[in-house]
């Protein structure tokens, strides 16, 4: 499967501070990607180097073949709404789409148009008039009626309320469905990237602690609760992610891809949200098969 997105030890510096540092990922075209992670873990300055918006200090990023930023056939191939959905306040909602038309060699005015009629807003509005959920609204429409190969969006719904939420997660599962888009989605908000997100990035201090399809992840992970247990005991085919003890009892958090025989252990499935957060408590350095990446005794 090709990648719409590779980086290769990729990193970034400001000054002292290193904003990314040794980050290596692919992901895969034709998915709706989560990319997740604490605050500087990466994730923003990740997607502003694809965006063409920064320049790398070492290593490489490729995005859709090409090298991000290096000419109008590059740019046009990735759309980015970037934190906080930016628009011009002063410019009107016909300003906006008049403006993308002449930055953008392939927009499609005649999609811009309908979703903004489908959507209610009024041409002749400012920027600055609209109210949070219209301007992520508005910013989603530039991003998509440019008719890039991968979109790109950078916590677009954190600062809406869970109804313009919605409404704007189910306007961007339209468009993927329609225009077969590739979306890279960074979120904090685990309950929307599990509505509408089919591969997983979970980013720690620049770090890929875990990646792939959402499906398949949720299928190898495991909880696993039974009597105290000393874990170098546990089958080399289990790969400790967290791991819990009381005086009598131990419960862990796996990753394996064979069956779990043992009848001592009582297996219970995970969401989407256990697994995210058992990578992000893990430290950033821990390999995949080391025992234990995180352990809390009671």
């Amino acid at each position: 499967m090709s990648a719409v997105l590779r980086a290769q030890a990729l990193g970034k510096k400001y000054k002292r501070r290193c904003a990314l540092t040794g980050c290596t990922l692919d992901i895969p075209a034709g998915h709706v990607t989560g990319l997740v992670g604490p605050n500087g873990a990466g994730k923003s300055t990740l997607l502003n180097l694809a965006a063409g918006m920064l320049t790398p200090t070492s290593g490489t990023i490729e995005v859709c073949g090409g090298r991000p930023g290096s000419g109008p056939a590059q740019l046009a191939k990735v759309g980015f709404v970037a934190q906080d959905t930016p628009t011009y306040p002063a410019l009107t909602v016909a300003d906006h789409l008049q403006l993308g038309a002449r930055l953008n060699p392939g927009w499609d005015g005649a999609l811009a148009r309908h979703r903004i009629e489908r959507l209610g807003l009024d041409p002749a509005r400012p920027a600055g008039k609209l109210s949070g959920g219209q301007r992520a609204q508005l910013a989603l429409t530039l991003g998509i009626a440019k008719r890039p190969e991968l979109l790109m969006l950078d916590e677009p719904v954190a600062a809406l309320d869970p109804l313009a939420r919605r409404e704007f997660l189910h306007d961007l599962m339209d468009a993927v469905a329609e225009h077969g888009l590739s979306v890279v989605l960074s979120s904090h908000l685990i309950a929307d990237l599990e509505r509408v997100c089919d591969h997983l990035v979970v980013l720690v201090d620049s770090k890929v602690q875990v990646a792939g399809e959402v499906e398949e992840l949720l299928a190898v992970h495991h909880r696993l609760s039974g009597p105290r247990r000393d874990l170098s005991t546990l089958p080399a085919n289990q790969h400790v992610i967290s791991a819990s003890h009381t005086d009598r009892q131990t419960t862990l958090l796996i990753r394996t891809d064979e069956a779990i025989l043992d009848p001592a252990w009582t297996v219970g499935r995970l969401s989407l949200e256990d697994l995210v957060l058992a990578y992000l408590s893990r430290p950033a350095e821990a390999e995949a098969d080391h025992r234990p990446a995180l352990e809390v005794i009671r």
